[in-house]
């Protein structure tokens, strides 16, 4: 099998897991705080690893082929930075949830409408922010599939209570349990969207120099997913030494499998 359908099948089931989480709200199922908080701050620990000790000084070791080891270390710094600004603006002009302002609404029309505006808008939203995850991992898995299979298991568990935001206002405003999973699963495809467009785009230029760019930006936007989204919602469920545990279990799994592999 091509190193191309490979990285697409990783992105393409990263992203579909926001199913995962369609079908958990559609259930009338939820997960325990705690299976939350320590998944949640496993996936962190995968991605903050990976993305200090693999991704970002492969990244400079790339980059040191084209323009040597001086400039390629404060390259891979400053793309670092660059993919962290990126993922930042994006969080800056998507809203991460969507709150309605009546909550005590009585009105069933009102209520069903707004709560449809509330999926679909939070829908979008998610695609939206999952684009650039697609493209990471996609790039990471053409480079080392070793390395992009937990980054793609870490942005699978990361995806699941997206597709629960999806699909709980729009089973409300629905009534419908087929299309609030359908949803969720469509938001998630913007993960495997973002890896193809990107790849299409960048094809013409890709070399050690893009490449190293490529993975010091990716770098940087794992560690703010995990910073400002993974963390925060996993201390959020109350469960702050599960989530600190499950951090600390991620990075030991995959410094083992960096090892190992």
């Amino acid at each position: 099998m091509s190193a191309f359908l490979v990285a697409f099948g990783l992105t393409l089931l990263a992203g579909l897991s926001t199913g995962i989480g369609g079908a958990i709200a559609v259930a009338k199922a939820r997960p325990g705080e705690r299976f939350l908080a320590g998944s949640l701050g496993f996936s962190a620990g995968v991605m903050i690893y990976v993305s200090f000790v693999e991704l970002l000084p492969e990244g400079q070791q790339q980059l040191a082929e084209s323009y040597g080891d001086g400039k390629a270390q404060w390259l891979g710094v400053l793309a670092f930075f660059a993919g962290i600004a990126v993922i930042a603006i994006i969080d800056r002009l998507v809203p991460d949830t969507v709150n309605p302002h009546e909550p005590g609404s009585t009105d069933s029309s009102k209520r069903r409408k707004m709560m449809m505006q509330m999926g679909v808008v939070t829908s979008i939203a998610i695609a939206v922010h999952n684009f650039p995850e697609g493209f990471a991992t996609f790039i990471a898995a053409l480079a080392d599939p070793t390395v992009a299979v937990p980054v793609a298991i870490a942005i699978a568990i990361h995806n699941i209570p997206e597709g629960i935001a999806v699909a709980v206002p729009l089973r409300e405003a629905t009534g419908s349990r087929a299309k609030a999973f359908g949803w969720s699963l469509v938001s998630g495809l913007a993960e495997p969207a973002g890896a193809l467009i990107g790849y299409l785009l960048l094809l013409p230029w890709i070399g050690p120099a893009t490449m190293g760019i490529s993975f010091a930006m990716i770098a940087g936007v794992m560690v703010f997913i995990s910073l400002d989204e993974l963390l925060p919602t996993a201390v959020k469920t109350g469960r702050h030494h599960t989530a600190i545990y499950g951090l600390v279990a991620g990075m030991a799994v995959m410094a083992i499998s960096l090892l190992i592999l």
